[in-house]
């Protein structure tokens, strides 16, 4: 068969189920053998759109979302969403088209040395020299990608080897083990814990990725310690538990920010550092830390390791917890009643433009629990981190490693995908919306149902929240947007504006009946931003 053949004979064996791409000249061969598969094939509008529903699919299902793009500005496109992916944790594989082996070595046309560009951003990056080692570059493209800490790799596939004649066959698939962990660190963390006097545990996606949450949750109650999360571990703990003191990384006193100047022994469980520095929670090396993941401590001065327990997750906080004294009682329930009360507060608001807080109270009005938000990035990210409620894992997803503009409408087109009876609702702000926006007509071309609420501030809003907070005036962040009722109906969609803040949440509930692909204009009042500034401090959070 040709070697192309066998490439996607390698993806079907890998459990591949959708690629998201462009078809280019020098992918032909991949192209012509995908129409004999089982994989279905999503073309999309945009390479960075590709690279996103891969890493949003990779984030939800745990397997591999891949992505394909031709050479040169092809290839290129995919670098942002394929550095989110690995930045944020999420299995993705990148399969690019290459030229011929025979123009390499030389200047030539939209040829640039590719897998040096991609290992960069990737755990493995890899050029595909001979049609003999396709099984090994695909097997551990895939291997690595969901090797904790997983993440993104890379392949690139030159033109004239995809054409040639091979006999082979997949490899099997034998993906690493998590080990157990060590017992006697089990027995120094279930120590340390029990001397605490006010522990408080910092929950990560690591736990989400780990399929450790149940866990989690019964370590906290059997001993009875509070659970903060970061953006990216929402769900993790249903906000409904009384331990739960919801996200941590906005504000320097944000409620569950107090919590950690209070605690003695922090517990950090599946906890990724490239999303909330240890020197915001920790600026004064002082306390004691846990540190329970899959693999060992990043070094940080600020993230001084008391005690290491490396291994699968779920064992060992079943370990630790069996050991550990529980605690009578904790001190925080403070900190999760004043986060109830803000989130209450503008609840029966009528004011317009729509305050964020009224946004996402209405928003998690008319969703059910196990519908999916997908968060873009920008000052909507910052509220609906802190204030949207959530009550399983990754029903808010958030990009906070890489934390790019653009990725909630390809990202929900993907949520969509992987999970056709759920609601799914891109959030997004008018600047990030119109990034990738062009996959509204991958939406509507698919029929998947998805609503794009949008708020609208016709502004960078999160900048200016920064420079307003910085040196009190705004620089070079206002813009004009088009109307984005008929830029709906020109894809095909339903357009919404919200004009009264009284019609947010009727508006809401027609999208979703709507069952097509819906996209609301939601003015946002974005003067509650300084407000939130002023009563909780310097804003922390790095993006």
């Amino acid at each position: 068969m040709k070697a192309a053949e066998l490439f996607v004979r390698c993806l079907e064996n890998e459990g591949v189920k959708y690629i998201f791409g462009i078809p280019g000249e020098e992918n032909l061969d991949v192209m012509d053998a995908l129409l004999d598969s089982s994989i279905i094939f999503i073309t999309v509008r945009h390479e960075q759109g590709a690279a996103f529903m891969a890493d949003v699919y990779g984030r939800l299902t745990g397997k591999p979302g891949v992505c394909l793009a031709t050479l040169g500005p092809g290839a290129t496109n995919l670098i942002t969403g394929v550095a989110d992916a690995n930045m944020d944790h999420a299995p993705l594989v990148a399969i690019v088209g290459q030229a011929d082996t025979e123009r390499l070595h030389k200047e030539s046309h939209q040829v640039l040395k590719l897998e040096e560009m991609f290992h960069h951003i990737t755990k493995y990056s890899a050029r595909i020299l001979s049609e003999n080692v396709i099984n090994e570059v695909v097997r551990k493209a895939f291997k690595l990608a969901l090797t904790e800490k997983t993440g993104a790799t890379f392949i690139e596939f030159p033109e004239n080897i995809a054409g040639m004649e091979v006999e082979a066959s997949p490899l099997p698939i034998k993906n690493a083990q998590l080990p157990e962990p060590s017992q006697d660190r089990v027995v120094h963390a279930s120590d340390l814990i029990s001397l605490a006097k006010m522990p408080i545990i910092l929950v990560g996606n690591g736990v989400i990725r780990g399929k450790a949450c149940e866990e989690l949750v019964k370590f906290a109650e059997k001993l009875n310690i509070p659970v903060a999360n970061t953006f990216m571990a929402k769900g993790v703990m249903s906000f409904r538990h009384p331990l739960a003191l919801g996200s941590v990384g906005l504000q320097s006193k944000d409620y569950a920010n107090v919590g950690f100047t209070k605690a003695d022994v922090i517990i950090c469980v599946g906890y990724d550092l490239v999303e909330y520095h240890p020197k915001l929670w920790n600026p004064h090396r002082e306390n004691q830390i846990i540190h329970i993941d899959t693999v060992s401590s990043e070094v940080d001065a600020y993230y001084p390791v008391s005690c290491g327990v490396v291994g699968d997750v779920r064992l060992s906080l079943e370990r630790i917890a069996d050991l550990a004294t529980p605690h009578k009682g904790h001190m925080m329930r403070p900190l999760r009643d004043a986060l109830i009360s803000e989130m209450k507060a503008h609840s029966k608001d009528t004011k317009f433009p729509v305050k964020p807080q009224k946004i996402i109270w209405d928003l998690r009005t008319v969703l059910e629990s196990d519908d999916i938000v997908v968060t873009d990035v920008g000052a909507h990210k910052m509220w609906m981190a802190r204030m949207f409620r959530c009550d399983k894992p990754n029903t808010c997803i958030i990009s906070n490693g890489f934390a790019s503009m653009g990725i909630a409408v390809p990202g929900a087109i993907a949520a969509k995908l992987v999970n056709p009876d759920q609601v799914v609702v891109a959030v997004t702000g008018d600047a990030g919306f119109l990034m990738n926006s062009q996959e509204i007509e991958t939406a509507v071309r698919l029929k998947l149902a998805i609503i794009i609420l949008v708020w609208n501030d016709n502004a960078y809003g999160l900048i200016e929240w920064k420079q307003m907070n910085k040196f009190g005036r705004p620089s070079n962040i206002a813009f004009n947007n088009p109307d984005f009722v008929k830029y709906a109906e020109a894809f095909g969609a339903k357009g919404y504006r919200v004009e009264k803040t009284e019609d947010l949440l009727p508006t809401l509930k027609q999208a979703i009946a709507d069952d097509t692909v819906c996209i609301i204009d939601c003015p946002v009042d974005y003067s509650e931003n300084l407000k939130l500034t002023e009563q909780l401090g310097e804003m922390v959070c790095p993006i």
